[in-house]
Formats: C-alpha cells, sequence, structure tokens
C-alpha cells in the first residue's frame, strides 16, 4: 500500500507541527494552502522549520479546490479557525470533491449540539460524495476520551467537573481576539459576555439558525453526554473576563495589554440530564503572565470519586499529534460528517499510517493505493 496522500490548509502554527507528524508517520505532504500572501509561494520546510526542502510550494488558497479535482488526495488536514462557520467553505469544498477532512476546528469537535444546520449540509454533501469530514484535537483525548475511561471504572456518577486552560498566544490572533484578549472589561461585556445574557428559548433559536457562538466546552459536554448516553435536558453557558494584574505583552495581538485590562476569558458549561448527572466544565483561554502555565484537571464525583490532574501539557503538540494519529481512524469511518464519539479511543501508532488502514470493500485481494471512500483500483 502506498503513503497516505495529505493536504495542508492553513500553514499557521498548528501545521509546523501537523506537517513534521505526517511525513515522520510514514504519510505524505502533497499539497499546502494559506490565504496570507507572506507564505504563498514558500516551501513548507520554512514553516517546519528544519531546514529541509520538501519541493512542496505553499499555493493560494483560491486554487484549493482545482488542485483538489486534479490530484490524488486521501485525506485534507485543516488547521485554521475554531468555529465550524470559519471552515466551512474549506470543508464542503473537500466534500464536493469527495475528499475525506479531519480539522482542528473547535467546534466541529460535535457540531450538531451548536449548529445542527451546518452540521447538516456538510454531512449530507459528504455522504452523498462518499467521503468523511471529521473534527478532533485535544479535546477528543484531555476532555473526552480521557474523561469517558474514567467514567468506565465508577460504579455511580452524580457530577462530572472540569476545568482547562491553555495560552491562546500559541494559537493565533484569531483565537485571541475570539476570546477577548486585549479588550477593557467594558468592552468584554458588550461584545463578548452579553452574548450568553439570554433564556433557553433564544439560545435555542440561535442555534437552529446557526447563530451560536459556542465555547470549547459547549460541545464537549455534548460529545460526553452523547458518549455515556446520556439525555441532555438544559445547557446553559456564561463567560467570564480573565483580568490582567499587571501589564502583558502579547506577541500575537502585537501590543502590550494594560492592567485592569482582559487577557482573555474562562467559559463555564452546565449542562443538565435525564439521568440526573450534571457535568461543569470551564475553559481557561488568556494571554499567560510568566507565572502560568497549561493545567488539565477532571473530577468524576460518584462511588468512588476520581480526580486526575494534568500540569504543564504540551496542548499544541497533543492537538497534532491527536489529529494525525487519528488519520486512519477517519480513511475507515462512515461517509458523512463523522464525529469521533464513535470511534475508538485515539491510540499511539507506532508503524506508518498507512499501516492501519483497510477496506473491506476493495475490488481486489491486496488493496490498492487509494484510501479515500469512492476509489478506483490502481493495481
Amino acid at each position: 500500500m502506498s503513503k497516505i496522500k495529505v493536504v495542508q490548509y492553513g500553514c499557521g502554527k498548528m501545521s509546523v507541527y501537523t506537517m513534521r507528524y505526517v511525513f515522520e508517520k510514514g504519510a505524505k505532504i502533497v499539497g499546502a494552502f494559506d490565504i496570507d500572501p507572506n507564505k504563498i509561494g514558500k516551501d513548507i520546510g520554512e514553516i517546519i522549520g528544519d531546514n529541509k526542502t520538501y519541493k512542496v510550494k505553499i499555493q493560494d488558497a483560491k486554487n484549493f479546490e482545482k488542485f483538489l479535482n486534479s490530484n490524488q488526495v486521501d485525506i485534507v488536514l485543516v488547521t485554521t479557525m475554531s468555529l465550524l462557520s470559519d471552515v466551512e467553505e474549506a470543508l464542503l469544498t473537500c466534500a464536493r470533491c469527495g475528499v475525506n477532512a479531519i480539522t482542528t476546528c473547535e467546534e466541529a469537535f460535535f457540531p450538531q449540539n451548536s449548529n445542527p444546520k451546518l452540521f447538516q449540509k456538510i454531512d449530507q454533501l459528504a455522504s452523498e460524495m462518499e467521503c468523511t469530514i471529521c473534527g478532533t484535537g485535544y479535546q477528543d483525548v484531555f476532555w473526552g476520551n480521557l474523561i469517558s475511561v474514567i467514567a468506565g471504572a465508577t460504579h455511580k456518577i452524580t457530577k462530572i467537573k472540569g476545568k482547562s486552560s491553555y495560552n491562546v498566544e500559541d494559537y493565533g490572533i484569531a483565537l485571541a481576539r475570539a476570546h477577548g484578549a486585549g479588550l477593557s472589561v467594558a468592552d468584554f461585556e458588550k461584545d463578548v459576555a452579553s452574548a450568553d445574557d439570554i433564556s433557553d428559548a433564544e439560545r435555542k433559536k440561535i442555534i437552529r439558525a446557526g447563530k451560536f457562538a459556542p465555547s470549547y466546552m459547549w460541545n464537549v459536554n455534548g460529545w460526553l453526554c452523547n458518549k455515556l448516553g446520556l439525555t441532555v435536558t438544559k445547557q446553559t453557558q456564561r463567560c467570564i473576563p480573565q483580568i490582567a494584574k499587571k501589564a502583558i505583552k502579547s506577541s500575537t495581538l502585537g501590543m502590550t495589554i494594560p492592567k485592569g485590562a482582559c487577557t482573555g476569558m474562562s467559559a463555564v458549561v452546565t449542562t443538565e440530564t435525564k439521568e440526573g448527572i450534571v457535568i461543569e466544565s470551564e475553559c481557561i483561554g488568556k494571554v499567560y503572565d510568566n507565572t502560568e502555565f497549561d493545567c488539565n484537571d477532571w473530577t468524576v464525583e460518584g462511588e468512588p470519586n476520581t480526580r486526575v490532574v494534568i500540569e504543564r501539557p504540551a496542548t499544541v503538540e497533543l492537538t497534532c499529534a491527536t489529529v494525525v494519529n487519528r488519520i486512519p481512524e477517519v480513511l475507515m469511518a462512515p461517509p458523512g460528517f463523522f464525529t469521533t464519539d464513535y470511534m475508538p479511543e485515539n491510540y499511539y501508532k507506532q508503524a506508518n499510517l498507512d499501516k492501519y488502514v483497510a477496506f473491506e470493500d476493495c475490488c481486489c485481494d491486496e488493496g490498492c493505493d487509494c484510501h479515500s471512500h469512492n476509489h478506483e483500483c490502481d493495481c
């Protein structure tokens, strides 16, 4: 079986790792795309930063669909923005071309919970074109499967409580701005927090219209409920500003955040279920000062109580490794928008990625060199 052929869409901070990990796992980057004119034309080695020339130049994203239609591509890695609407066109383009896609877009982790209209649109097209779209990343392991595995060792659960923090400096300017970093407290309350000062009925209406802006934990709670067989009766979200205790320089924002301004936010999502189990999760994203670090802290309360704390996780690298390790599962998943709660727990891929891919419906005995669902054997 030949190497899995991968296209990188979005050549920012995350792609530094995803592209290198793809190569080191025995797959091949056959194309790369971005909208930044300062990156277009560069060899991807300049982005990876390993002083190698890969003979793959970053192309203008305007040429993305033409490239997919003209080349054999097994899967696209979309590592750009956080909301499903932000990656809508990239994912729809993949679906139109019948090419599998996996994205770090946080909302794509369980989008039927926050934007069912767009989820169904992408799902229908991907199903028709026999390809798979999937969202994964850090939350897949550390906010999802880690918790469900602990739940599997628990006799009775009354509450699941989680808290995770990350430095928005590591993820680019779009994410930093979405977290309210750099805003005054007054502007944060007006531009960010006020969106959640609504009734349940109003929120459901906004969700149906595809105009809801979920925090990261909104869909994590939905994913956990679906994974654990829980029925959601009520879910609320509130955003709390994180205040700078001293002036903090932000290289991502290109500014110094003054004392008293917002470095980011804490988003708290509370989910009540028919079964009586409550899930309360908090996600803290902000510009760190020199004393702060990432932390992942979850407790499953019941019989017995279990707490797991991971200090200083390498969140960016863990996100990218999760994406690359998920490639075989996405290639073998059913067509459509297929979320990871229906997949096996992510596991370490010791061998090259193609060794983990097998299609039962292959028309020859030895397999073939194409990993897409609507493949034609070339052997």
